[in-house]
């Protein structure tokens, strides 16, 4: 069995943050991607964790993230938003505008935000408990302009980027939270794959000849496969038309579109978020009890493997989370290895921790 890291989670985030201001990236910034990244690893949210922390030194390096600043307000109304980033860390600026939504719900029981040209924002599910601990709901969308990976359903050509879609809300328990791509699978999911000489567990690409594979080399080949719409072979209508309404609402609301992005941009995203207020139409507690009774329903059905009962969006990733925060993060060697070029990069050596078989 290979080996893995079990660093904890303040070690890791205080270690990113020195690597993030070595590129330049100020304390403020730094701290704010560090902590942001790390949360997708607890997680579990491997793609969208620290393993994404080179493409962001590099970024910084290029000058393809701003290491200062804040989002300029290019206009809006009572309860919406546009701002643009001008390449700041989306690890840094969402968490921004949901205290900004926040604010917009308390007062008009509703807020949304638009933001254009903020670079990756990493894993939707690590912003939505600033909203949900607060007793409000939160949903997110998001795209690539400078992307282009994912086929509409009977196309073997892309046209979307893979498209996450989050949302969170409240119950008199754990939360819900739901963080899913509108393609079959995400394009960090197909490299990790690709690096660990593994197959895709169902036919989410598409290859050059119009075949559903699982494949993950034909991502790379000449020419390369394009992601699948969710859905794939035999629905993939149904995730063409979300990825189309997720669009709408990020690139053609932004009026930042596929046609404005420059090779510039790279990562960068346009993000919708949308925070409510429960109590603007209820009165406090009512919904947190709706939604608990919902998430009883969901439990309560008969599942079809005893072994395997349903699952409430949000629980495993919940429970990964705390085991990790006792246990320390699980690293898997091929991550650690990107981290190790990440120390190496930066002159800044990994934190010594033990090795679990």
């Amino acid at each position: 069995m290979s080996e893995e890291k079990k660093p904890t989670a303040a070690t890791m985030v205080a270690w990113a943050s020195r690597c993030l201001m070595k590129q330049g990236a100020t304390q403020d910034v730094a701290q704010s991607m560090a902590e942001h990244l790390v949360a997708g690893d607890l997680l579990g949210f491997r793609t969208h964790g620290l393993l994404r922390l080179r493409y962001n030194l590099q970024a910084l390096q290029r000058g393809q993230i701003k290491p200062t600043g804040e989002p300029e307000l290019v206009q809006g109304r009572a309860a919406i938003e546009l701002w643009d980033a001008d390449l700041l860390s989306g690890l840094y600026v969402v968490p921004k505008a949901v205290k900004r939504a926040m604010a917009m719900a308390r007062a008009c029981g509703t807020g949304t935000i638009v933001i254009r040209r903020t670079q990756h924002v990493a894993a939707l599910a690590v912003y939505l408990e600033q909203a949900v601990n607060a007793g409000m709901l939160i949903q997110m969308m998001c795209s690539t302009p400078a992307q282009e990976v994912v086929a509409p359903y009977g196309a073997k050509s892309a046209c979307f980027s893979p498209n996450p879609f989050a949302l969170g809300a409240p119950t008199e328990s754990a939360p819900i939270l739901l963080d899913m791509s509108l393609s079959m699978t995400a394009a960090g999911k197909v490299r990790t794959a690709l690096a660990e000489n593994k197959q895709l567990p169902y036919a989410a690409l598409i290859t050059a000849d119009g075949d559903y594979s699982c494949d993950p080399a034909t991502f790379v080949a000449e020419p390369a496969s394009v992601l699948a719409s969710l859905g794939g072979k035999e629905l993939g209508y149904k995730g063409t038309g979300l990825n189309l309404f997720s669009e709408l609402w990020t690139l053609a609301l932004s009026d930042y579109g596929r046609n404005d992005a420059a090779a510039a941009d790279a990562d960068a995203n346009t993000v919708w978020l949308q925070v409510v207020d429960p109590t603007a139409v209820a009165e406090q507690g009512a919904f947190e009890r709706q939604a608990s009774a919902l998430v009883e329903a969901l439990k309560n059905t008969q599942p079809i493997d005893p072994q395997q009962p349903v699952r409430v969006p949000g629980a495993g990733a919940l429970a990964t989370r705390t085991r990790q925060l006792t246990q320390g993060i699980e690293y898997s060697a091929a991550t650690w290895r990107q981290l190790e070029w990440c120390a190496e990069f930066c002159a800044e050596p990994l934190p010594r921790v033990a090795s679990a078989q």
